[in-house]
């Protein structure tokens, strides 16, 4: 397989996935809480665009363990886009930092990074993390220059 040429995946656009038990749910909360509208839907599918980027809301019979990061967003005012999505009624998770983030606690729902990939420019990076309507864990992201 050439990577080079785009053909390959290299050359592909990458679009997330994420499991929905009930999609009417999950419709409203991205809706109402995130401010988000789908551009186009299916039987047992959503949509949505953000930045040039897809993903999609699919009718799961299975469930995320919500344990893990599935999607984020990078910002470029973090604070003031948790302070929206408070006032939507985001709850955002409090928790302690380990291994190579470089430890620490989120405060007010947020949490300061250590270290970020060379080819962003960044020193770190601010994050924060909360769950959708269906236990998917979600992230927004600032990187720190």
């Amino acid at each position: 397989m050439n990577t080079d040429d785009g053909t390959g995946l290299a050359g592909g656009r990458v679009a997330t996935r994420l499991p929905a038990q009930d999609l009417e749910r999950a419709r409203r909360f991205y809706s109402e809480q995130l401010g988000l509208e789908p551009v186009d839907e299916r039987p047992g599918g959503l949509l949505y665009r953000c930045g040039g980027v897809e993903f999609v809301l699919f009718l799961s019979a299975g469930a995320s363990p919500g344990t893990f990061t599935q999607m984020s967003w990078q910002v470029d005012d973090i604070e003031a886009v948790v302070s929206e999505l408070k006032q939507r009624g985001v709850v955002f998770e409090e928790f302690e930092l380990r291994g190579v983030y470089g430890g620490g606690r989120t405060r007010d729902g947020i949490a300061e990074v250590q270290g970020n990939y060379p080819s962003k420019g960044a020193r770190g990076e601010r994050g924060a993390w909360f769950r959708d309507s269906e236990g998917n864990m979600l992230a927004i992201g600032q990187p720190v220059v």
